[in-house]
């Protein structure tokens, strides 16, 4: 994996690391390349089963794109955030669960980047923020499209046309984040999430992430009329015998991923 980005396996769980804490982990072009190949791999392998996404330092989780070298002509070829943002780019979707572990500022692309995750944990310490009116650079506008769908109307508003940032705890107050920590229990809290998901049949939890988020924005109707590929190949997969067999005989699945 390129520099900038660290990637591990820690079981079924797969560890990804933004690792350029001097420059606030912003996301520069190689980073982009490193978290692109950590993203296509954990879809490829069927022996992981859920992802947690932090980064290293106190100070950030990270403060977007790094336009060290300027905003205008980049060259960028992919979404920001190893295609994972949409913002950019082709957009890149994650099929497994994911965990983010927020401290410090998660500002412009950085939590845009957060909110791609399922599950969000935040130290006390996180800020989240849209900076982009406030210093008067604006492009993309998919920070802005996600904001408004996963905070309440006039609370992202505000946020947007201000540039202020909100606490992790207003982020948790407004159902943004899931569980604030102090700064030294946010691993060990991410680890939990990511436990919990994957003490649960993995394919399972792969076809109800893609049967909720393929609907999100489709009326009710039509979200229940649609059939479901993911759930409907479950039902002839060896993790869904395992789950009955292991009912039936009051013992623990065994799940393979299979």
């Amino acid at each position: 994996m390129s520099s900038g980005v660290r990637f591990t396996r820690d079981g079924h769980i797969a560890r990804v690391t933004l690792d350029r804490p001097k420059a606030l982990n912003s996301i520069n072009a190689e980073m982009d390349q490193s978290l692109f190949e950590a993203w296509t791999e954990i879809n490829a392998d069927p022996d992981l089963w859920v992802a947690v996404l932090s980064a290293s330092g106190e100070k950030a989780f990270c403060a977007g794109a790094d336009v060290s070298g300027g905003t205008e002509g980049d060259g960028r070829r992919m979404a920001l955030g190893g295609g994972l943002t949409g913002v950019g780019g082709p957009l890149l979707k994650l099929r497994k669960p994911l965990v983010a572990a927020v401290q410090g500022y998660a500002v412009g692309g950085g939590f845009e980047l957060a909110m791609c995750a399922d599950v969000i944990v935040a130290a006390d310490n996180a800020q989240f923020g849209i900076p982009e009116t406030k210093v008067g650079i604006i492009g993309e506008a998919g920070i802005m499209h996600r904001a408004i769908r996963q905070l309440p109307h006039h609370i992202a508003m505000a946020m947007i046309l201000t540039g202020d940032r909100i606490t992790a705890v207003d982020a948790e107050r407004y159902g943004l984040v899931n569980e604030v920590v102090a700064p030294e229990q946010l691993g060990k809290a991410a680890d939990q999430w990511a436990e919990r998901i994957a003490a649960a049949s993995p394919l399972a939890v792969q076809a109800a992430k893609d049967a909720v988020l393929s609907r999100l924005d489709w009326p009710l109707d039509i979200a229940l009329a649609t059939r479901y590929e993911p759930i409907e190949a479950y039902a002839a997969s060896a993790d869904r015998l395992e789950g009955r067999a292991a009912f039936a005989e009051k013992r623990k699945p065994q799940w393979t991923g299979r």
